[in-house]
């Protein structure tokens, strides 16, 4: 209790030294006006899981980076962000876990900027009232618009590094993505939609798929695909289903998240929990296919989504989107808005992920 005490009198003695220091006001994802230093050395991520990577991407380093999620940690291993960015596996990750907040360890990182999970109102009463500069983030205030939340994300970056402007380049290469998109399934009709399952995550003891409130919803409604279980209420903390309703809406193609180590040899091979996969179409039409990983786990909102979008369009219609290269449209999207020149080795691995690509996650 008397380091904790300590560290609360050091924490403000820093803030009243540093209140002579300029500032900005901008809006958080709260609807909080916030003061942010205009210089910003040290950086603390909690709760928004894809928000590292693309706060990293963003500022072209991670050099400012001193606290991420541990999920965070573990993608960053398993995709790219940690070999373009190496600086980003120094980061520390014992201050925070899931929802929950340690905020002695987050003090001791001594960041100059938090930014923490919009709605979550205890985690940022923590970060306040330990004299920290906190900033709300928001994975769902836009109803799980995918494109939407990533620009509104990459606008709040630019209000508070205005220096490090992205914010138009990034919005306008989304909104050609995606009207591209919206060009070639504009004729598919209702009932020549494909079923879309998403396995968010699937071990021995259960299996959690996208209803209507996750994810996966925007991703079937914005690629002109039916989300096989949108009948399912439930958001991503509790939409567990079972074989039989898989049964029963036999989806022509199956994504799994890399919030999972499942892969879609083990629904070919019925290896997961006695399930029996043989007779679902989009198994034995062999349309069963792990989700990509670039800089972070792309079913969320992320620097990759734009590329995800049309991976995504080209395997459920492959009619339509077959003479895209994708490989080739994420290097120039990276070349071309964030100055990053990938490999073939790391563009070949942003779609070619393995078990490993969950690590760090739990539910």
């Amino acid at each position: 209790m008397k380091k904790f005490i300590a560290l609360l009198i050091c924490t403000a003695l820093l803030t009243i030294s540093a209140g002579a220091e300029a500032s900005h006001i901008i809006t958080d994802h709260a609807g909080d006006s916030v003061a942010v230093p205009e210089k910003i050395e040290r950086i603390a991520v909690a709760g928004i899981l894809p928000f590292p990577s693309v706060l990293t991407v963003f500022l072209g380093s991670a050099e400012k980076l001193v606290g991420i999620p541990p999920a965070s940690m573990g993608a960053a291993k398993a995709g790219l962000l940690g070999e373009i960015f190496p600086e980003i596996l120094k980061a520390e990750t014992n201050f925070t876990s899931g929802l929950d907040l340690n905020i002695e360890e987050l003090m001791r990182l001594r960041p100059d900027i938090v930014f923490y999970l919009a709605g979550n109102k205890e985690m940022g009463r923590m970060i306040k009232n330990a004299g920290l500069t906190a900033v709300a983030i928001s994975p769902t205030k836009w109803d799980y618009d995918v494109m939407r939340t990533y620009d509104e994300w990459i606008k709040t970056l630019s209000s508070i590094f205005p220096e490090n402007k992205k914010a138009e380049a990034a919005s306008s290469y989304s909104r050609g993505v995606y009207g591209d998109v919206q060009k070639r399934v504009k004729n598919v009709r209702p009932e020549e939609r494909k079923k879309v399952l998403f396995l968010f995550q699937y071990d021995d003891k259960r299996m959690v798929t996208s209803g209507r409130s996750f994810f996966g919803q925007y991703w079937c409604d914005a690629i002109g695909a039916k989300n096989a279980a949108e009948e399912v209420p439930a958001d991503n903390a509790n939409a567990v289903i079972t074989m039989e309703q898989v049964y029963r809406w036999n989806p022509d193609v199956i994504f799994i998240t890399n919030f999972t180590p499942a892969m879609p040899d083990d629904l070919y091979n019925n290896r997961i929990g006695g399930d029996n996969w043989s007779n679902v179409a989009a198994v034995k039409n062999h349309a069963v296919y792990k989700m990509p990983l670039g800089m972070y786990r792309s079913y969320t909102p992320g620097a990759d989504t734009p590329i995800t979008f049309m991976w995504m369009a080209q395997n459920v219609y492959p009619e339509l989107f077959g003479k895209i290269n994708v490989e080739r449209e994420a290097y120039s999207y990276y070349k071309k808005i964030f100055g990053i020149t990938l490999t073939d080795k790391q563009l070949k691995g942003i779609f070619n992920q393995g078990r490993a690509s969950a690590e760090g996650f739990r539910q």
